[in-house]
């Protein structure tokens, strides 16, 4: 049996046992390594949807997942028994107008890991053993720890979005929030050539962890002056989900900016001061998901050029997943809260 989590609606989180999964011939049963929890997970788990996505069956969540290979079907020629494994989340058809135009993370017929985007659900990776096909995994030998490699996801969103930032070399960049995605944000802003990164949070523990991987100043936007937090940045890259922090963004963004939303808004909409974007020129772009992004973060990662070890608040085993879900929506104790077998 398999000890899998699922997620029946709003705080209803249930450990349940599946059988044995059956193995196509490209296929690879993987043995849970690292799962990280997302906050899109959180969203999941607390209010039964994330955005539009809303939980309408069963859902076992994950999809920062890293694994070891148990088994392998009979065409498999990339991995073998006990190989680390980085599993790219993004299921993409690979035919579509959008993929065809290389924007695969727009495909559409996307199948997500632990998403309630399309129904049935594309279940996640949150139990001791799951497969997958092999066009998804990469396999990794340098030593590298499965905590490590599971944030090849999360690390992918904040190079997808600063990749939609444009050239940073030299500039300022401002991110709101400075949770996993937000942290992750600030990295791949460094490594794109920002000049000054500064990171907002209405917290105290999260702005020292998005100084600790990289931003230059911390600010807390609930006590920051006016002028602290206007006219300040060339780019803003909204990583909370907050309505509050999208305008502290239109605040902050330079005449003729772009303001990049990573994170995810209420699904109700929100108020905003439209007419500064017409009125200082300013571009807003949405980043969603990874497109080829994955590829790079499995890289940076495998030869040490990012180091998110600072993240890794906690590894929980799958067996205490309820605490480790709890554990993971208190921002005052964690960053980056996983699953991991035991």
């Amino acid at each position: 049996m398999t000890l899998t989590c699922r997620i029946h609606g709003a705080k209803d989180l249930r450990l349940e046992d599946d059988g044995p999964a059956t193995l196509g011939a490209t296929d690879v049963e993987m043995s849970l390594g690292a799962g990280g929890i997302c906050g899109s997970d959180l969203h999941y788990y607390q209010h039964g949807r994330v955005g539009a996505f809303v939980v309408r069956e069963p859902l076992i969540p994950g999809h920062e997942v890293s694994g070891v290979v148990a088994r392998i079907g009979s065409a498999v020629t990339r991995l073998k028994v006990g190989d680390k494994v980085a599993i790219n989340p993004s299921h993409a058809c690979g035919q579509c107008d959008y993929c065809l135009g290389g924007r695969l993370n727009l495909c559409r017929n996307m199948r997500f890991l632990g998403s309630a985007s399309v129904f049935p659900h594309v279940q996640g990776m949150f139990r001791e053993r799951f497969v997958m096909g092999e066009r998804q995994l990469t396999p990794i030998h340098e030593d590298i720890s499965l905590g490590e490699l599971a944030c090849a996801e999360p690390l992918s969103i904040g190079l997808h979005a600063v990749h939609r930032a444009g050239n940073l070399t030299g500039k300022t960049v401002l991110v709101t929030g400075g949770g996993t995605i937000g942290c992750m944000s600030v990295i791949a802003a460094k490594l794109a050539g920002a000049a000054w990164i500064i990171c907002c949070d209405i917290a105290e523990r999260p702005l020292a962890m998005a100084k600790q991987v990289g931003a230059d100043v911390g600010l807390r936007s609930d006590q920051a002056s006016e002028a602290e937090l206007t006219d300040i940045a060339d780019v803003c890259i909204e990583a909370a989900g907050s309505p509050a922090a999208l305008n502290t963004c239109l605040k902050a963004a330079r005449r003729g900016g772009r303001i990049v939303q990573v994170g995810t808004l209420p699904a109700e909409g929100v108020m905003f001061s439209a007419n500064s974007i017409m009125a200082r020129e300013l571009d807003y772009v949405g980043a969603f998901r990874a497109a080829h992004a994955f590829d790079w973060a499995v890289q940076y990662l495998r030869t040490r050029r990012v180091d998110v070890r600072p993240l890794l608040s906690a590894q929980i085993p799958l067996s205490r997943s309820l605490e480790a879900f709890e554990l993971a929506s208190d921002r005052t104790r964690s960053t980056k809260v996983q699953v991991v077998c035991g």
